[in-house]
């Protein structure tokens, strides 16, 4: 592996540990954004920004989209509970932190082949909370005015964000999942995206077994 790709893979397993719920969930997710990319990339609206080329870029992109909660105080991070309004301001500012130093990561790679993906990473880090009715953040965008890589990003993060146990709440199963990304579509997430993942529910299925965490973390069916 370059040396400068090391240096990213590095960086993506920093923001891992800092959040010790996570486990395998950028690995997931990167599983996750591939599949549903694959499926759409003959779809009308989206042929034209999905080729084989930019579904690896994305694939290598997304486990950046929480790196900058490596800049999240651990008292909130961490916070065995709900967050308090002040807190979840500084929780929601990860999007704007992952952005930045991803784009400065660019900066510095320049032209390398290593830094070619980076586009995508820092579109995925500042966009994938954006909803599409528009109720999102960090800038509240709606429809297509959120990248492509973002919405992608989204259905990928919440999905497993649902099947897996948080302090919160117990892992839901696959199928309640599913279910309860199908009743945002059209709110939280783009309603064509929604579709493909219905079309692979059962490879989002197999993703997540094969990238478990503990035994009784998930569940998936």
């Amino acid at each position: 592996m370059p040396p400068k790709a090391a240096t990213i893979t590095a960086f993506c397993a920093l923001a891992e540990a800092r959040d010790n719920e996570t486990g395998n969930h950028i690995r997931r997710t990167q599983h996750y954004v591939r599949i549903l990319a694959e499926t759409l990339r003959d779809h009308p609206r989206f042929r034209a920004e999905l080729d084989e080329e930019v579904i690896q870029l994305l694939f290598k992109s997304a486990p950046l989209h929480d790196v900058g909660k490596v800049a999240t105080p651990d008292a909130i991070l961490l916070k065995k509970g709900k967050l308090t309004p002040d807190e979840w301001v500084i929780m929601k500012q990860h999007c704007e932190y992952g952005r930045n130093a991803i784009l400065q990561a660019e900066k510095a790679l320049g032209d390398s082949a290593d830094a070619s993906f980076l586009r995508y990473a820092a579109e995925i880090a500042y966009g994938h909370h954006e909803r599409w009715d528009g109720s999102g953040y960090p800038q509240g965008v709606a429809g297509e005015a959120i990248p492509l890589s973002a919405r992608l990003m989204a259905v990928a993060d919440v999905y497993d964000a649902l099947i897996s146990r948080r302090v919160y709440k117990p892992p839901f199963p696959h199928e309640q999942a599913i279910a309860m990304i199908v009743e945002e579509r059209g709110s939280h997430f783009d309603p064509d995206i929604v579709d493909a993942m219905l079309q692979v529910a059962g490879e989002f299925a197999s993703i997540a077994r094969n990238f478990r965490d503990e035994p009784d973390n998930e569940s998936v069916a």
